[in-house]
């Protein structure tokens, strides 16, 4: 049976100032597990994360819900300076685009 820690998203970076891979989970970022070995880094921050979801159980709190079982709308609200949405209207007039497609292009 899955977990609800399966469910999360994990992610194995390296760390030049440790020197070792740090495991990490995007639903609960103040959690982290080095490791010299990328697969045992993964493994660690995975053990962390069941461990703190045992601890909010007992205690009643409530776990972050998963990004994989969140419904995402597809749309963004972004908030710039004015000038800025000025050069990006006049940038995408001049390529005969919308500004959406021409920030979805840059993003891609």
């Amino acid at each position: 049976m899955i977990q609800l820690a399966d469910r999360y998203t994990y992610r194995v970076v390296w760390s030049e100032e440790d020197q070792e891979f740090v495991g990490l989970c995007a639903e609960m970022p103040s959690l982290s597990w080095l490791d010299e070995d990328r697969t045992k880094a993964l493994e660690g921050i995975v053990n962390v994360v069941k461990q703190v979801l045992e601890d909010m159980k007992e205690t009643g709190e409530t776990p972050p819900v998963a990004l994989s079982e969140k419904k995402f709308s597809g749309e963004l609200r972004l908030r710039m300076p004015p000038r800025l949405h000025q050069r990006l209207a006049i940038q995408a007039a001049e390529e005969n685009t919308s500004i959406n497609k021409l920030i979805l292009k840059q993003l891609c």
